[in-house]
C-alpha cells in the first residue's frame, strides 16, 4: 500500500498549481500510480525530471533494446517490482531474449547475448553492487558504445535508480 495519498491540485504548494496542471494534461489524467505520483508532489521537480526522462527514452542514442535492457537491470539491481513489472514485457518486445530476461530476473549468470547485452549488464551490475565500475567494465562499454552513448546509458540507469527510490521508498503500488 502506497506511503502517500495521490496527490491532487489541491494538495500541491499553490504556486505550483500551474505545472501540476500542464503535467496532468500532458499524460492524460491524474497521476494515481507509478514513481511519477511521488514526483508530482513537487511538481517542479516532476517537471524537469520528465524532461530527463523524454530526452533519454525519445531522443537519445540508445536503441529499444538497450534502453530497456538497463531499466531491467537497473529495476532489478534496485530490487523494484514496479519497474520490472512495467519494463519486463517491453524489454522482450524489444528484442530481448527470454533467456536474458529470466537470468535478469534470477540473478544467475546470463546466458549467451550479444556483446552489447553483455557490456550493458556487466556495466549495470557492477556498479549497483559496488558504486564504482572497473577500468576493464567501463573500457568494455566503452567500445560498445562510444563516448555519447555510454554518458546516456549511464544516465538512464541513474534515472531509473531514481525513480526505483522514490517507488521502494514510498510502496507504490503495482498494477492488477
Amino acid at each position: 500500500m502506497a506511503r502517500i495519498p495521490v496527490a491532487t491540485r489541491e494538495s500541491v504548494p499553490a504556486n505550483r498549481r500551474d505545472t501540476f496542471d500542464e503535467i496532468v494534461a500532458e499524460r492524460g489524467g491524474p497521476i494515481e500510480r507509478g514513481p511519477v505520483s511521488v514526483l508530482i508532489n513537487s511538481p517542479e521537480m516532476a517537471k524537469r525530471a520528465s524532461q530527463l526522462s523524454s530526452y533519454l527514452r525519445q531522443d537519445s542514442t540508445l536503441s529499444a533494446k538497450i534502453q530497456e535492457l538497463a531499466m531491467l537491470v537497473t529495476a532489478r539491481e534496485r530490487d523494484c517490482q514496479f519497474i520490472w513489472n512495467a519494463h519486463a514485457a517491453s524489454g522482450r518486445r524489444a528484442g530481448l531474449s527470454d533467456a536474458l530476461v529470466d537470468a535478469l530476473r534470477d540473478k544467475t549468470e546470463l546466458p549467451q547475448v550479444a556483446d552489447d547485452e553483455s557490456a550493458v549488464v556487466n556495466y549495470g551490475r557492477e556498479f549497483f553492487r559496488t558504486n564504482q565500475v572497473s577500468e576493464a567494465t567501463f573500457q568494455a562499454a566503452l567500445q560498445q558504445f562510444g563516448t555519447q552513448t555510454l554518458i546516456e546509458l549511464t544516465t538512464l540507469m541513474g534515472y531509473y535508480a531514481l525513480l526505483a527510490f522514490n517507488a521502494n521508498a514510498f510502496a507504490i503500488d503495482l498494477p492488477a
